[in-house]
Order: C-alpha cells, then structure tokens, then sequence
C-alpha cells in the first residue's frame, strides 16, 4: 500500500517546552529542501548528525544551532523523506523554527497522528502495529508497556498472517474445485477434504485469542470498588489505598454521597479504586438514596469489590468479591482467616496481605507479560472472521464456502488496516500526539 502525498507536514516531536533538546520532525516530499533553507551548509551525510545554524529564510535571522539528521525515503519511519531538527528547547527557538519552517511553500504544521498515518499509508506499520504504538504512548506501567511492545512488535501481525497464508491455500483448493470441476484430475488438485475440519481449527485458534483478557482492563485499569455499610471504613480504606486523603472520613454515617474515583497502581498493575456511599435500607435522605442506587450499580459493574460489610451480606455480582473485616485496631471483626481478611486501614495491619489479594485477582483478569491483548475493535473483527469459519462445516455448497472464506479473510484484512474505512482511521489516529 502506498499513497503519495503532495504536502510536507512538520512538529515537534519532543516533550513541551521548556527542555533541554526539542526534536523538531519534518516529513514529505520537500523535506530535504527545506532543510536546505534553513541551513547555510550543505545537509550532511544520510543518518548521521551533523552541526548546523538554522537560519530564518525570509529574513536571514540566526534561530539557534544544533543538530541536523536526514533521512532520504523510503526507508524511513513515514516511508518519505525526513529530517529532524535537534535544536534547543526554548520556547522562543521552537517558535522560530516553526514559524520559518510554515512559511516555505508546501508545508505546514502536522495533525495529530499523521506522522503514523503516513507509515500506515505508505506500508511502514500496519494497523496493529498502530494500535501497539497508541498503546505504548499511553502507557504507565511495565504490565502496559509490555503488552503494547507485543502488538507494536507484530506479534498479533505474525498471528494474522499464519491464518491468512492458510486460509488462501483452502481458498485456491475451493478455487480449483469450482473452475476445474469438468476436468478429470479435480480431484487431485482441488480437492476440498479436510477444508472444513481446517476452518475449525482456525476459528478455534481465533475463539481462544478471543477469550483471552482484553485490552481493554489493560489500557483502562481494572475496576476495583469499595462496598460495605455505612460507617464501615471504606473511605478510610480508600484513602490508604490512593496514598493521599482523597475522601472525607467521619464517624457519622452516611458521609459519603456520590462515587469517589482514583487511579493508581499496585505492583505495576493499573487500576481504578472506587468509593461509594454505604448500602443500607430504610433511609430517607433522597441524596443518600440516590447515592446507595449508584453504588449498586458500581458494585455490579465492578471487576474486583472489597466488600467490607458481614459475609452473609455479600451482594450478588459477576466481580470477584474480596471479603475484608475492617477495623482491626479497634478490636473488632476478630474472625477466623478462612471468613475474610482482618485490616486496619488506619495502623496498616493486613494492608500488604489485602494487596497481594488485589493483585492476584487483577492477573487473571489481564494478559500475561508480554502477550498482545485485543482491543474491541480487534476482538470484534476476529469474532467475524471465526464466524465465517465455522460456517463452512455447515454447507456442503463449493460457492457458500468460498464465500465464507473470502469473508473470513476480510475480517482479517480488517485487523491488518488491507481493508478499512477513513472513519476507522480518524478515530484511532484522533489519540495521538501531534509530533507522532
């Protein structure tokens, strides 16, 4: 896949100013030209760095000196010619830079992600790949970056192109079936047994990367909630948990009203800690009322509730239910270990153990180091294309199953960014950075 593009687009690519360096990334046909102009020295040798004032064309101004790297195309990270400027990073200089750099005709400043939509177009990256790389960019802990370096890394890619090799073969067997059918030695050469038995296991394979933890805890956190009654420590325990007093604490009941939210991470695991308001029956307050419904609702899509209320008290969720005895410094909820973990958010007893809980229960809810993990998207395309395996053992017609073949290799197709829509393009590149 390969699409010219008649703008050259430039950004900076480095951390806000003020830094030490700011990287200033140029892409496209006059790349190398306008690297020309802002220099007063001949551009030097390809991929290495050489010193260089840049100057200002239009009013010959020095804006400051600092590296120069070219990179001729199409071997580059865009599949064009590249330059970057490695210049100082002040605000000032940046400025300069790219305000003599918008004046050259046929460039301009870069929308967010077309760097990578350029590798995408002109065949350096493919769409999981993409995905690995948002992924990478949006990462804050080692269990995120791991898995975003196994997508960007092609692991997902390789996986797609062993199914895809296959399916093309049983395809060229229904092929061969359908336009030799009249000839004596079809049979030999497009023979279709063994064709649905293949495209079972194939959609098996695809079912079981379905079934696998998704994406989607990975990149958003797992969702960890406090519940209990009312005046049980569970904003105590919150606060402890985030490190910091998010919540307010009181010996009154009913304190808290509405969900309470943090981000954090616990052994590089990413989760999201919630707090709500105290689940009891009877109240009258309308607010508190319409803060126990909320907290309902939060419990049942929770994916890991600490529930610090009585065993038998339990609610009835999906989520892996923690039960905890708080207050244990207080000389309460001295219970056998096999009933529930005692704690004191307040003095730290039982906190370490609470959090080995935690994150026992959060790994089996996310991928394994260093396994790729399925964004919807994803997940959603390859469940299509299983479908359209499994169909195959449903008909004995040679056209249905090329058919279905041709739809599973779609499907695939999909996954890779061969076949997609500008819509699928603007949403996915939509999150990245400027300079990416």
């Amino acid at each position: 896949m390969s699409t010219p593009q008649t703008e050259t687009i430039f950004a900076l690519s480095s951390g806000q100013p003020p830094a030490a360096i700011a990287v200033i990334r140029i892409s496209g046909p006059a790349a190398l030209e306008a690297a020309r102009s802002l220099t007063t020295r001949d551009l030097p040798q390809p991929r290495r760095a050489g010193l260089r004032r840049f100057i200002d064309p239009a009013s010959g101004d020095l804006l400051d000196e600092g590296l120069l790297l070219c990179f001729p195309g199409p071997n580059t990270e865009t599949g064009e010619d590249m330059v970057e400027l490695h210049a100082h990073g002040s605000r000032a200089v940046i400025r300069g830079i790219e305000e003599a750099l918008a004046r050259l005709p046929g460039l301009r400043g870069a929308e967010p992600g077309e760097f990578t939509r350029r590798a995408f177009l002109n065949g350096r990256m493919d769409l999981a790949a993409i995905e690995g790389l948002g992924d990478l960019l949006a990462a804050e802990t080692a269990l995120q970056r791991r898995a975003a370096m196994a997508m960007m890394g092609g692991g997902l890619s390789r996986r797609i192109d062993e199914w895809a090799t296959a399916l093309r073969r049983l395809a060229a067997q229904v092929e061969a079936r359908l336009d030799f059918s009249d000839e004596g030695d079809v049979e030999q050469a497009g023979a279709l047994d063994g064709v649905a038995e293949s495209c079972g296991a194939i959609a098996e394979e695809m079912e079981a990367d379905i079934a696998r933890p998704p994406a989607d805890r990975l990149r958003d956190g797992i969702r960890v909630a406090i519940g209990g009654p009312p005046n049980a420590g569970k904003s105590t325990l919150f606060n402890r948990l985030v490190g910091r007093d998010a919540a307010i604490t009181s010996a009154q009941a009913g304190t808290t009203r509405d969900i309470l939210e943090a981000s954090i991470a616990l052994r590089a695991i990413p989760l999201v800690l919630f707090d709500s308001a105290g689940l009891r029956e009877g109240t009258v307050d309308e607010i508190e009322r319409i803060g126990i419904d909320r907290a309902g609702a939060l419990l049942a899509s929770a994916d890991i509730i600490l529930w610090l209320g009585p065993p038998d008290g339990k609610p009835y969720v999906e989520g892996r239910i923690i039960q905890i005895h708080p207050k244990a410094d207080m000389g309460e909820n001295s219970v056998p270990p096999a009933s529930g973990l005692s704690i004191s958010a307040v003095t730290g007893e039982g906190i370490d153990a609470l959090i080995d809980l935690i994150c026992d229960a959060a790994r089996s809810l996310l991928p394994l180091p260093g396994d790729y993990a399925l964004s919807q998207r994803q997940r959603a395309a390859m469940a299509r294309s299983a479908a359209a395996l499994r169909e195959v053992a449903l008909t004995s017609d040679e056209i249905l199953i090329g058919e279905c073949l041709r739809q599973a290799l779609g499907a695939l197709d999909e996954l890779t960014g061969r076949v997609t829509t500008d819509a699928v393009l603007d949403e996915l590149f939509s999150g990245f950075c400027v300079g990416k």
